[in-house]
């Protein structure tokens, strides 16, 4: 039998959560006055928080910098070794750097600092070390230190950046909350999402306006509202008084009912199959909202309407291709 069906790889697993576990857990006993400073240097900030970091610490970096972004906190990250080949341009003394390095001696880190103190630029550091180079020179230190790497040799990175990872969203978290960041804040940060669609998308963005709105008038045959409603393609239409305003709607389901009640569909008007006081919704609203209308009142479809004149019209397929559904 080889080696690796003889390893316990699940006792290990169990090892290294248990390690991380544990360091995370320590966090805690570290929060003191220098979280509420840096939360507060962030607040503060004119410019843009500044994330830099080298190898695991910068991939770490890379990540906070993307959740402080999301989350109401504009940020990107440098890496500090294009920093001292031009990139320093990209930070100005308007901004917080966020410097993380698990020993606080990294070189290319600790190297920026003379810069950032010559331009004022505020800083904050994360190191698991409180007297290295980098913790000193900050005006914020998170100690974000670990007894024990996860490796079982003790070297690579693991428990000491899981630890920088959570105290970077323990940071943008109480930066969202301070701010009164909402869910529909955070909508604008990711437009492409389902939350997005969910809290951006207005019924006006995805109805069907103009020519291309199904109506008919009250003494229309329904033979010929069906006509109308087919070559709309949206499987109803709107029935109009005589004066033009909203009489009711005409939809499959009206035809079904009507057919159910010996309804002669030859010499049947809107009049007689109709459904009248149906339901409306206003172009403002969020396409989400539409959607729960719809559920809660079991119908397929609204018409949309602006200081009483109809303007449109909105069906499930519409909500589905948008992808509120």
């Amino acid at each position: 039998m080889s080696e690796s069906n003889t390893f316990n790889f699940i006792e290990s697993a169990r090892r290294t959560l248990r390690l991380e576990q544990e360091a995370v857990g320590q966090l805690q006993n570290h929060l003191d006055e220098n979280f509420t400073r840096a939360c507060q240097l962030v607040i503060q900030c004119r410019g843009r928080v500044v994330v830099t970091g080298m190898g695991k610490s910068g991939h770490i970096g890379n990540k906070m910098a993307a959740t402080l972004a999301s989350t109401g906190t504009p940020a990107f990250f440098v890496h500090p070794g294009e920093a001292s080949h031009g990139d320093m341009g990209m930070i100005t003394s308007a901004d917080v750097v966020i410097a993380l390095s698990n020993s606080g001696e990294t070189s290319e880190v600790t190297s920026l600092l003379p810069l950032l103190k010559r331009m004022g630029t505020r800083l904050i550091s994360m190191t698991g070390n409180s007297q290295s180079t980098l913790a000193k020179a900050a005006d914020s230190h998170l100690y974000t230190g670990v007894e024990q790497e996860a490796c079982p040799l003790d070297l690579a990175p693991t428990s000491s950046t899981t630890c920088a990872l959570v105290m970077g969203d323990a940071l943008a978290i109480a930066l969202l909350e301070a701010k009164g960041f909402t869910a529909e804040d955070f909508a604008f940060s990711h437009p492409g999402g389902s939350l997005g669609r969910r809290l951006l998308l207005k019924v006006e963005d995805i109805m069907h306006a103009g020519e291309q709105i199904p109506v008919v008038e009250t003494g229309t045959s329904l033979s010929q509202a069906l006509l109308v409603a087919t070559s709309k393609g949206l499987g109803m239409t709107t029935v109009a008084a005589s004066d033009g305003s909203l009489a009711g709607i005409f939809t499959d389901g009206d035809l079904r009912r009507a057919i159910d009640h010996g309804v002669d569909i030859h010499t049947a008007t809107m009049n007689d199959v109709m459904t009248r006081n149906c339901k409306t919704i206003a172009p403002g609203t969020l396409a989400a909202e539409a959607l729960k209308v719809m559920e809660d009142s079991k119908i397929n479809a609204l018409v949309v309407q602006h200081d009483g004149n109809t303007v449109g019209v909105i069906n499930m397929h519409d909500l589905l291709r948008a992808g509120v559904i």
